[in-house]
């Protein structure tokens, strides 16, 4: 094809379609020294040509050999290019992936070629027909999903189930809605040598999967659960080897990842024909404890009667089903802060408590009255259920809540109430973070052991590269979990500070309410209400009832 245009040189372009290139001649023409680059892309457009793939070198050099006054001979500028195609399997052999080329003036990309490339490729399963028939239609595709194979299914792994679901749990229990669960109220769950207690539930193997190409794609199996080692008063039974079961009569405590069995002392009341109680374990006293005595235990207290001015000191909850008479506030008081004291490191509950001190490490639940009482609970505090519910006098304190039907004395009684984080709470979280870093730090150390025994295969003894891979999954698990101990304060301390003080009733003139560095002291009586933070400080709210809350 001859190009005569009048504004430039003559140019001849000629396809050879054996070869399959685009040639191109161009006499030199005094009128016209020089040419530009979009001035051959224009004669190629308008001669049908603008679909070819151009070889930029051959049209800069045909441009410089031009402008340079010397004719061009035939040169091949433009190659002819049909579509192609590219077919990828990922190395999981789930997806078959294409890409289409457009064709650059050759034949686009068929069907036939397709489906040809698909079976050369050995690809059988999962093959998305209407993406194919789509992206041959549009004659362009990138990286398209084309099949898809079967996944395959990771297996479970294996878990714990408790047999006992009424077992008490020794884990703090943050209850930010701040329900009241008089369940704490009730018997201690007793199991007998031999019961059931935990079933162990193997893991899976999970289900096959299949490639693109038709192989068969290994699932992951679950991993292994085994009884935490050290579950005091349990054993795994001799006829099942799943099955976790009480080595000794004792109460179920639910302890992270397993139970234990807390052997129970069970006596008609403390007293001096008794003497002091001190016992790994759970106690039980049928009727009462009497003035000066001591009942300690690692586990629960359950007391049947009434406490006279006593010292109770659990690891776990204190239910008294009587109540507690303590001895703030007489001759004797001042003299050992510690006398008479209650302390516990989950719930108390007792339907009424006068003049006595009780620090609990959850909640405390009060049925009936809490009279010119010191009360310290981590999380909740809880007056009121089938009775009175009358917080009257003293020193209330609470992290997360304090909740009466009648908060103070109509006759002005001094009554002060403290909500929100305590130092104690503050102290632990720090505690839990210095014994993390000193565990990580020393697992660090550990790692390097391994590493070094890992690059250099021989020179780091057997023994010596077991007890540290032994001691490395200790320490992992071991900051696991004050992880979680630390998740858990750091939830608590959030919550504080949506802390509150619900008077279902009234509120009475002489209440003290203090929030960090907030006080706010009631001057007036009010009706139902709630006490919590606003922007201007603490402030009294209307009680909107809350139908979940107990």
């Amino acid at each position: 094809m001859k190009d005569d245009s009048p504004d430039g040189p003559e140019l001849t372009l000629t396809l050879d379609e054996d070869a399959r290139v685009l040639i191109a001649a161009l006499g030199h023409d005094p009128h016209f020294p020089s040419i530009q680059a979009t001035w051959l892309r224009d004669r190629l457009a308008a001669a049908g040509y603008q679909a070819l793939r151009i070889r930029p070198d051959a049209i800069r050099g045909l441009i410089a050999q031009y402008n340079a006054g010397r004719p061009v001979e035939a040169t091949a500028i433009a190659d002819v290019v049909d579509g192609s195609l590219q077919i990828t399997v990922p190395a999981d052999g789930l997806t078959a992936m294409l890409s289409i080329f457009p064709p650059q003036g050759g034949n686009p990309v068929t069907s036939a070629m397709l489906l040809d490339e698909i079976s050369a490729r050995g690809i059988t399963e999962g093959i998305l027909v209407p993406e194919i028939n789509r992206a041959i239609g549009t004659g362009e595709a990138c990286e398209l999903v084309i099949a898809r194979g079967r996944e395959p299914v990771a297996g479970e792994d294996g878990r714990l189930e408790c047999l006992l679901p009424e077992a008490r749990d020794r884990v703090p229990n943050i209850r930010p809605s701040g329900r009241t669960d008089y369940r704490d109220l009730g018997d201690i769950l007793v199991v007998r040598q031999g019961d059931a207690l935990m079933r162990r539930h193997p893991p899976t193997g999970g289900t096959e999967g299949l490639s693109v190409l038709g192989r068969p794609l290994a699932p992951r199996p679950g991993k292994e659960t085994r009884f935490p080692a050290g579950l005091r008063g349990t054993s795994v039974s001799p006829d099942d080897p799943d099955l976790l079961i009480a080595a000794c009569d004792g109460q179920p405590v639910r302890m992270r990842g397993g139970i234990v069995v807390e052997p129970i002392l069970t006596l008609k009341s403390v007293d001096m024909s008794t003497g002091n109680i001190s016992f790994d374990g759970n106690v039980k006293v049928l009727d009462d404890v009497t003035a000066g005595m001591t009942v300690r235990a690692t586990g629960d207290i359950e007391i049947g009667g009434t406490v006279e001015p006593a010292t109770l000191e659990a690891g776990g909850s204190i239910v008294v089903k009587g109540g507690v008479m303590g001895a703030l506030g007489s001759k004797t008081a001042g003299k050992d802060d510690a006398a008479h004291g209650i302390r516990c490191g989950g719930s108390f509950s007792a339907t009424y408590i006068q003049q006595a001190r009780v620090d609990a490490g959850d909640s405390i639940f009060i049925d009936d009255v809490a009279m010119q009482c010191e009360l310290t609970a981590a999380n909740h505090i809880r007056v009121g259920n089938h009775r009175r519910g009358h917080i009257i006098g003293g020193v209330v304190r609470a992290s997360l809540s304090i909740q009466a039907r009648v908060i103070g004395g109509a006759n002005r009684v001094r009554t002060e109430l403290e909500i929100g984080s305590s130092p104690a709470l503050a102290q632990a979280m720090h505690q839990k973070i210095e014994e993390r870093d000193q565990k990580e730090n020393q697992l660090l150390e550990v790692g390097k052991l391994l590493t070094l025994a890992d690059r250099n295969p021989g020179r780091v003894p057997p023994d010596v590269v077991a007890r540290a891979e032994q001691t490395a999954a200790t320490l992992a698990a071991e900051i696991e979990v004050l992880r979680n101990d630390e998740a858990d304060l750091r939830y608590c301390l959030d919550l504080a500070l949506q802390a509150r003080v619900d008077a279902e009733r009234e509120i009475h003139d002489g209440v003290t309410i203090t929030l960090g560095e907030q006080k706010l002291r009631i001057t007036q009586q009010f009706g139902p209400s709630t006490v919590r933070l606003a922007e201007w400080g603490l402030g009294v709210f209307p009680l909107v009832e809350d139908k979940g809350r107990g």
